[in-house]
């Protein structure tokens, strides 16, 4: 990060001053623009899951109820080692859930920073690559919105920040520094079990980055191990069981978490159905990426065995079976598939001059492709509306539930199918009748049901008694409707919201 300039040679080391790399100066603009962008883009998409479950663990660290629902949570993969972290902050600070995930954003993002640094640095010693890394990895994606939490554009960075998906990315890259630093050094036992230990926590705190992750350390580990077994014994030998000891130490720490265990996560299919759309429109979202093409070519030139190559490669492979087999979940690693070609291009683009032809016409094309994507889709993410001269694309803007809220007691549900206040009123402390997302606590055909059972009450066909059995059999003391929503007869309107025209209404007794 720092740079040593001589000014003159002395015994004592005087006449010898640092200066910061450029990555250094960069990266901490870049630090201080994103969290600032990520900061004015109010609760919307996931973060009012993110937020619950924050919730649910200051009521009760040790058996957390189900983040969105007034059901058991046990066994929850929500209830990581990073949501029990925020937890404790808030508790120990008296911050709201909602404030604590919004705290952590600028904290991601700078494990973030320091990871991909510390991981081009083992790729190269060029002192602008990281620097044009990570760049490439935040505008060269398409020219088609790809907002999915663990996709790293600008534009998905101002809702993201603060998710366990983005923490667990920054974890990664500190994952593949380390795996690097390992093959390369040969080190011993601790560096392995440091690794592994890294590695479970990656899997606990977000399990399907945990695939890129381990598709990172293998493409370091798997050249070593191939390289020892051609040296033979002792090395061979050797090498296989470090790099053993580091799958072992990562499944122990794994599996002894008491909250859940992410190995049952193996074959869920209950979400993937909602990330088939991943696959749709791909060429669209991630092309941009492709004029990383040449430059991994090149690599793969010098080295087939290159980890950039066989990390690409590998996780080509996880996607194209994501396709293949119908679990689409896999697909979500296609943002981390991108970062190879993405990387390859900086580290190719860092050399030295002078430059050959070839070169130069690809810093042309990533020049050129950098802008599209920052003008055509990311633009909007770091200039906000006010300071907007063509009218860029920007981040969501979704109405607060605080007014909402203000008049719930914790614990309260709340029964509603709106799709915002379905997933941003649990971060206030509050129970929906049916969760807006699959979890492993809860069976999904129970969450079915309590959905049927929803739909069956704002029927405006519905009965009074069939009503009052749903009040009654999920202690129902809220309803909020959308404006065009019929309002049952027994229901007593509270407020309203002048904003989206949204009503809440109490029922069941709600004092």
């Amino acid at each position: 990060m720092w740079r040593r300039v001589s000014l003159g040679a002395t015994a004592s080391g005087f006449g010898v001053r640092w200066r910061p790399s450029p990555y250094l100066l960069l990266g901490g603009l870049f630090w201080l623009m994103m969290s600032l962008a990520y900061w004015r883009v109010p609760i919307c998409c996931d973060f009012g899951q993110h937020a619950a479950v924050v919730e649910r663990l200051k009521d009760d660290l040790l058996h957390p109820a189900h983040p969105m629902a007034d059901l058991p949570g046990d066994g929850s993969a929500y209830y990581s080692p990073y949501a029990v972290a925020q937890a404790l902050l808030a508790d120990a600070t008296g911050l709201a859930g909602w404030q604590v995930v919004k705290l952590s954003g600028p904290l991601n993002l700078l494990v973030l920073l320091t990871g991909i640094g510390r991981f081009v640095r083992v790729l190269t010693p060029r002192p602008w690559a990281p620097v044009l890394a990570l760049f490439a990895m935040v505008l060269l994606w398409g020219t088609r919105m790809a907002w999915w939490s663990g996709y790293l554009g600008l534009m998905s960075m101002t809702g993201n920040l603060g998710y366990p998906s983005t923490f667990g990315i920054a974890l990664m890259f500190w994952a593949w520094a380390w795996a690097g630093t390992a093959a390369r050094s040969r080190r011993g036992a601790p560096t392995h079990l440091g690794l592994g230990a890294l590695c479970g926590l990656i899997l606990l705190i977000h399990p399907i980055t945990s695939v890129a992750a381990v598709i990172g350390v293998s493409a370091f580990a798997l050249p070593q191990c191939a390289r020892a077994l051609r040296d033979g014994v002792p090395a061979g030998p050797r090498v296989a069981l470090l790099w053993a000891l580091t799958g072992l130490t990562a499944l122990a720490v794994a599996t002894t978490w008491p909250y859940f265990n992410p190995l049952t996560l193996v074959g869920d299919q209950s979400v993937d159905w909602i990330h088939r759309q991943l696959y749709t429109d791909m060429p669209e979202r991630f092309w941009l990426a492709a004029l990383g093409l040449p430059a991994l070519y090149l690599r793969w030139r010098k080295d087939h065995k290159d980890p950039l190559v066989v990390m690409f490669a590998l996780e080509c492979a996880v996607v194209g079976y994501g396709w293949l087999s119908g679990h689409y979940t896999y697909g979500r690693i296609l943002g981390l598939t991108l970062v190879p070609l993405q990387f390859a291009l900086a580290i190719e683009l860092a050399a030295a001059r002078p430059w050959g032809t070839r070169r130069a016409a690809l810093a042309g094309a990533t020049a050129l492709g950098a802008f599209t994507g920052f003008f055509q889709i990311q633009a909007g993410a770091v200039v906000p509306r006010t300071l907007d001269p063509v009218g860029f694309a920007q981040p969501p803007r979704w109405p607060d539930y605080g007014w909402a809220a203000a008049h719930m007691d914790r614990g309260d549900v709340v029964l509603t199918d709106s799709y915002r206040p379905m997933r941003s009123v649990p971060a206030f402390g509050v129970n929906l009748v049916a969760p807006a997302w699959p979890d492993a606590s809860l069976d999904e055909s129970v969450r079915n049901r309590r959905l049927e059972e929803v739909r069956r009450y704002l029927d405006p066909a519905s009965t009074p008694a069939e009503r009052a059995a749903v009040v009654e059999r999920y202690h129902v003391r809220w309803l909020l409707l959308a404006p065009e929503q019929r309002l049952p007869p027994e229901a007593v309107v509270v407020t309203w919201s002048s904003r989206t025209g949204e009503i809440l209404a109490r029922v069941g007794g709600a004092p």
